[in-house]
């Protein structure tokens, strides 16, 4: 019994060896791997892709201008009661009937059961082109299109109604002791029934305040109307050559101060045609003066114009002002580019220390072909960087960079640069050209802010 107990006295307790788990080690990787990724992605600058997409910029100033023509009034030559043989606005020949004079009023009303006043086929056909044309194209913010509709519908219609009003005046004068006499065109031109006093003045006699509509009045004759002679009977615009002044900032005044010709678009129709401009300095205000030499019978019945200034409209490539950045390169002359051993990729021969050339592959970022130099990237030599001629024994060293605006595309997720030729700005975005081999094509995508990346960063 007391051998056995020692035995047990003697039993002794050994901790347990502890064996290396690879699967934990491998967690533990996995896991400080995404930590660390995490960490790095949270404090790294993000980049923001922008789509590249077509558009343009319009950029266009609103003003209503006083219309000087050649025009001239004429008087009437007796007193009596006038009637008008040509319409409004037409155009009337030397020697063409222009207007009657009677001792009474002439009674036009229809006798003949209405007949006289049924529109042609024709006619009719004009009208409904025009309502068609006016409901396919109409649009709630162009809500003055439906004026234009009234005057063209209103055009056909005293239309039909002077046809029948000159063949009764011409029956009326055609008859023994009617009392009516008949009176010509004193020259060409286009016959207006109506007078404003402006007539006679010149783009050196206009005023700011001539501009401005106040006290503005415009007295128009109608048939059977008592004049006396020597009253304005009608007014004759006796040529196509036409002008409108209006008033300018002075900041679009300093803007406009070399511009010759400029795109104008008028409110009334929206016609865009292209005027003649010039700038006259009067009371301490500018007055612009644009010159016309068409479409003024369009506007014979107006005095005023509301018309829009086109100062910028250009298509493009549309893209943020923030992508922009200015870049520097090397700007070499192109036969010192050649292609290398068996590669057609294109590079330059290198002077190395044994005077023995290298070639280096290049990317050329731009060509001036008018001058033939080519665009390289600072980044891919040292400063001082000597290079040969092909075949022949002409260095040129890499110490002068020139600037150019360009963008960082990330099509291929790294940052690789893309010159951009700027056609003009607005609202925070450029117009660029497009079709350039070196530049951006429509759908490309670029970095949001330029500044925020460089040449072949990863971005994806």
């Amino acid at each position: 019994m007391a051998e056995n107990k020692n035995n047990l006295m003697t039993i002794q307790v050994y901790r347990k060896k502890w064996h290396l788990n690879i699967g934990v080690v491998i967690f533990g990787i996995i896991f400080l791997y995404l930590v660390v990724t995490v960490l790095l992605y949270l404090t790294e600058n993000h980049v923001t892709a922008y789509e590249v997409r077509e558009g343009s910029i319009l950029r266009d100033n609103a003003y209503t201008g006083l219309i000087l023509r050649n025009e001239v009034v004429v008087q009437a030559e007796a007193d009596g009661y006038v009637n008008y043989f040509a319409p409004e606005g037409s155009k009337a020949g030397v020697r063409s009937k222009i207007y009657t004079l009677s001792d009474r009023e002439l009674d036009f009303s229809d006798t003949g059961g209405g007949e006289e006043r049924k529109l042609t086929s024709e006619e009719q056909s004009a009208v409904l082109m025009r309502i068609q044309s006016f409901c396919e194209s109409f649009r709630e913010e162009r809500f003055g299109d439906v004026y234009d509709l009234k005057e063209n519908v209103t055009a056909v219609l005293e239309s039909q109604s002077n046809q029948n009003r000159q063949a009764r005046l011409d029956a009326m004068t055609g008859q023994e002791n009617s009392g009516i006499q008949v009176y010509q065109a004193v020259s060409d031109g286009i016959v207006v029934y109506s007078t404003d006093g402006y007539e006679t003045v010149t783009a050196d006699q206009v005023t700011k305040e001539m501009l401005t509509k106040n006290d503005y009045e415009q007295k128009s004759i109608k048939n059977n109307t008592k004049i006396e002679a020597g009253d304005p009977v009608y007014k004759l615009i006796r040529d196509d050559n036409w002008s409108v002044v209006i008033a300018l900032s002075d900041e679009t005044a300093a803007e406009m101060r070399e511009t010759e010709r400029i795109r104008v678009r008028f409110s009334k129709n929206q016609e865009t045609v292209t005027a003649g401009f010039s700038i006259r300095e009067t009371d301490g205000a500018s007055l612009g003066i644009l010159t016309f030499g068409g479409s003024m019978v369009h506007y014979v019945k107006d005095r005023y114009l509301d018309l829009e200034l086109i100062l910028e409209d250009e298509s493009g490539l549309k893209i943020p002002q923030s992508a922009v950045v200015d870049k520097k390169f090397y700007m070499i002359s192109e036969e010192y580019i050649t292609q290398g051993g068996n590669s057609k990729e294109d590079g330059v021969l290198v002077q190395k220390e044994s005077g023995k050339p290298a070639f280096k592959s290049v990317d050329i970022y731009d060509r001036d072909e008018e001058a033939g130099m080519v665009y390289l990237n600072t980044d891919a030599f040292d400063e001082d960087t000597v290079l040969i001629r092909p075949d022949s024994s002409d260095t040129c060293i890499l110490n002068k960079t020139t600037s150019r605006k360009g963008v960082y595309n990330i099509n291929k997720g790294y940052a690789v640069f893309k010159q951009v030729n700027i056609l003009c700005e607005g609202d925070g975005y450029y117009i660029v050209e497009s079709g350039s081999i070196y530049g951006l094509s429509n759908y490309d995508h670029i970095a949001l802010v330029g500044s925020d990346i460089r040449e072949n960063d990863v971005v994806f």
